[in-house]
């Protein structure tokens, strides 16, 4: 084991469903309203079914609505656009989330088009990316905002930091970026095409990879003392056994880094945590009301 501090995401994620759990009991004693949110599954991919019970077991237990709505995996699109629809009308459902991956026969970036974006606790629709790259008040992608949580729970300050993301997707490179932006990060996003990226990666303070290379982060690329969060889940085979393994090679990087995210039990179970935050966000501005203190 390294001298880096090791961030526990499990212990801090029950935190934040525990502060989740206190709000929705003061939004249904005070207003009459529980917080609800449904998940829609199509197809029958084993990860995506444990991670869907995970959800709707977290939600009950933060004493909010769990709607889960499976579909075959030969449905078609305009079925999955009934069911998102049928979701919007729901004043019961106050966050939608549509699992992905979908089925080849289905458009993923239409179904997320039709989320009513004041539900889309995923953060997906380009009216919340929108809102979130301008500064405003936006649903956030879950994965992002609980990495930026860790970050603020250890730092508390981030102005003046130098922030480097390693990945430039959708769902975590970019929006993470606008997130460290927001708190005054100087932010550096870099990518496949990046010319010496290790060098890149050893001018960060805040080191998020999130690339969905096994290990691909070696000790070498990480300034003395920076902090490292670990994006990555990736299943590889070693020893002839099955483990899990993050983009950062953990071994050789918690003997440099400051502090750093493991995998598993990092970055993962914040994404459920924010995924209740989200519902709870979405409940309050729906009805119109502050959320609890």
């Amino acid at each position: 084991m390294g001298s880096a501090e090791i961030i526990d995401g499990k212990a801090f994620a029950s935190q934040v469903r525990a502060d989740v759990g206190k709000k929705a009991a003061v939004l249904k004693e005070k207003y009459g309203l529980i917080p609800g949110l449904a998940v829609v599954l199509v197809g029958n991919d084993p990860a995506s079914e444990v991670y869907v019970k995970n959800k709707g077991r977290s939600t009950l237990e933060a004493g909010m609505q769990s709607f889960e709505y499976k579909m075959d995996s030969e449905v078609s699109q305009e079925e999955v656009l009934a069911r998102v629809e049928n979701l919007n009308i729901d004043d019961r459902v106050n966050g939608i989330l549509v699992q992905l991956p979908l089925p080849n026969q289905v458009d993923a970036d239409a179904v997320i088009a039709s989320i009513n974006p004041e539900k889309d606790v995923d953060g997906f629709h380009i009216n919340n990316v929108g809102l979130l790259n301008t500064g405003q008040d936006a649903l956030i992608p879950c994965t992002p905002l609980g990495c930026l949580l860790m970050l603020k729970n250890y730092y508390g300050d981030l102005s003046g930091k130098n922030a480097v993301v390693l990945g430039r997707s959708n769902i975590v490179g970019k929006p993470m970026g606008s997130l460290l932006l927001r708190e005054n990060c100087t932010v550096t996003i870099v990518h496949s095409r990046t010319i010496d990226l290790p060098n890149q990666c050893r001018q960060a303070d805040i080191l998020i990879a999130a690339v969905g290379k096994p290990e691909m982060v070696k000790s070498d690329w990480v300034k003395p003392g920076a902090v490292v969060i670990d994006v990555g889940i990736n299943r590889i085979e070693r020893d002839g056994k099955s483990r899990l393994v993050g983009d950062v090679d953990f071994t050789s990087v918690s003997e440099v880094a400051g502090a750093i995210t493991p995998v598993p039990g990092g970055v993962g179970p914040m994404t459920i945590a924010c995924l209740l935050k989200n519902t709870l966000t979405a409940a309050c501005r729906q009805a119109g009301i502050s959320e609890p203190e």
